[in-house]
């Protein structure tokens, strides 16, 4: 009778196998059937089709068209792409150290990075570029033009330029060299007490950058910190590791992931001594932090070590792994879910269903901070403090789209030796007129898109029954807002004055003097700096709810 419950054991375990063997032998079957059907079905059309066909184009699309399917960020990277995938996760590549923008259709530069081959060669934001080694670039893509741009080290360039205030176009030539975009493009003082620093992306060394930065900040006298993570895409999981570190202590869980195979189901936790486990902290967000950057705002708070302010980040709590293939190149594909300290995943879509909308709000889940403040899965990281999202009004955005700042603070420039510190420079209320007066010359006009959409009401009553009065009426609406639409630019003229000095600061002093410049105006900064000079709201943020 004993060796009853041992047999029905072992029948029960070897039936398990059986079938999953069964299952496994399956799905390989299936899986070695499809390629048999697509290989034969992509020499059949390569060999039948009417017209000629580039094999290596056709399978680039037939792959991509196959992983979209599951996700946006599994991607086949051919050879051919393997450097722009390098220059993404180490931030180095070899170039000029410039970026280039289509601005009424001609390549311009619109910010060289300090120090780079570009400042040093005298290259400035506003000029066009119209030859590179000769060859003419109209017509060419962007990733044509980068190609261009970007070589070995060392590899002479030479650039046929066309400059506001010169009548002729000239050559510069420069070497190419290593860029190493930085992670932290800029770090300072806000003011005596608190220290900013910007971490743009989460590529090789962004922990040793931010470490750096930290520290000299604390020599110069900040007591406080915050860390705008605004914008930041993310990048490295051990970067985002290194970033929590220096604010959490050594040995404390930062994330987790769970795959499909045992090996990609593990526990990351911080290695080293952290930095300041005390120094408040406020790390800004908005809905363009993603991944790695999510990863630092949710263990920040997570572990109450710090305030959110901003708004919701992006939502992407899953993990991509590079597999080598064949011909030298690689397959992104994710691997995983990563889970914060309270044990959220904090990924707002479900790929996996036919319907790729957001998780709904009835079908997320509450978890606790340390101090057992209520937060909340599948959507991205909230903040602790929202801040709306400001949009600019319809002449302001009209004014960039065609340009007209952009070309009117290349204008300044040349016009003004120099410039007041990117802190203290104000245009005038002469200046401003001066730009009036010149956006006069350029016949600026714009529609709004109350008035397409009137335009369409227009349209449509020509086609109605006794239109005549609607007909009239719809007149009288559109003359109405184009009489509003001319008081616009006095309407927004603080918002117009601000872009204006924006643009003429980078003219000067590059990104850094953008990013100090809106120390004064910036709603999120304002914010961070309010609740890090009031300690008691600060903590009060912190307790449990």
């Amino acid at each position: 009778m004993r060796k009853y419950p041992f047999i029905i054991i072992s029948i029960v375990l070897f039936l398990f196998l059986a079938f999953k063997t069964v299952e496994q032998d399956d799905r390989y079957f299936q899986i070695v059937k499809s390629l048999d059907v697509f290989t034969t079905l992509f020499k059949e059309v390569n060999a039948y089709y009417v017209e000629e066909i580039n094999p290596t184009e056709l399978m680039k699309i037939g792959i991509d068209a196959m992983l979209s399917s599951l996700d946006p960020y599994t991607d086949y990277i051919p050879e051919d792409d393997i450097e722009d995938y390098r220059t993404m996760t180490t931030g180095e590549y070899g170039g000029i150290g410039a970026v280039i923008e289509k601005k009424g259709g001609i390549n311009t530069v619109v910010m060289p990075y300090k120090d780079s081959p570009a400042v040093r060669s005298g290259l400035l934001i506003g000029d066009q570029i119209l030859k590179i080694n000769n060859i003419e670039l109209s017509g060419k893509k962007a990733y044509e033009i980068s190609n261009l741009l970007k070589s070995q080290i060392n590899a002479q360039i030479t650039l046929e330029i066309n400059r506001m205030n010169r009548s002729e176009v000239f050559e510069i030539s420069l070497a190419t060299e290593k860029i190493v975009i930085k992670n932290v493009p800029y770090a300072g003082l806000v003011n005596p007490s608190i220290g900013y620093i910007k971490l743009t992306d989460f590529t090789t060394n962004a922990g040793k950058e931010v470490v750096e930065a930290f520290k000299e900040l604390v020599q110069q006298g900040a007591s406080k910190l915050i860390l705008d993570l605004r914008g930041n895409p993310g990048g490295l999981l051990d970067e985002a590791i290194n970033v929590s570190n220096i604010f959490i202590p050594k040995g404390a869980e930062i994330v987790s992931t769970k795959g499909k195979l045992e090996e990609w189901t593990k526990v990351y936790s911080t290695k080293n001594q952290s930095i300041d486990t005390k120094i408040p902290l406020v790390i800004l967000t908005d809905q363009r932090s993603a991944s790695a950057a999510e990863i630092v705002a949710g263990v920040v708070q997570d572990y109450d070590r710090g305030v959110l302010v901003g708004r919701k980040t992006y939502g992407k709590g899953l993990v991509q792994q590079t597999r080598p293939l064949a011909y030298n190149s690689q397959l992104k594909v994710t691997t995983a879910k990563y889970y914060i300290p309270s044990g959220r995943c904090i990924q707002a879509i479900d790929y996996s269903t036919e319907s790729t909308t957001k998780i709904a709000d009835s079908l997320k889940s509450t978890f606790r901070t340390s101090n057992g403040r209520a937060v909340f899965d599948g959507g991205g990281v909230d903040p602790d403090i929202l801040i709306d999202q400001s949009k600019f009004s319809d002449v302001s955005y009209q004014l960039m789209q065609k340009n007209l700042i952009f070309n009117y603070a290349t204008k300044y420039y040349f016009e003004h030796d120099t410039l007041a510190s990117a802190r203290d420079f104000e245009l005038s209320e002469l200046e401003l007129q001066q730009f009036l007066v010149w956006l006069e010359s350029q016949s600026f006009d714009y529609q709004t898109p109350l008035e397409i959409k009137i335009d369409q009401a227009l349209n449509l009553a020509k086609t109605v029954v006794r239109s005549e009065q609607i007909h009239q009426s719809i007149i009288e609406l559109n003359a109405l807002l184009q009489s509003e639409k001319k008081e616009d630019l006095v309407l927004h003229e603080d918002e117009i004055k601000r872009l204006l000095e924006q643009d003429i600061i980078s003219r000067y002093y590059l990104q850094e003097g953008i990013i100090e410049a809106s120390f004064a105006s910036d709603p999120d900064i304002l914010q961070a700096v309010e609740i890090l000079e009031d300690s008691e709201s600060y903590d009060g943020i912190l307790k449990p709810n």
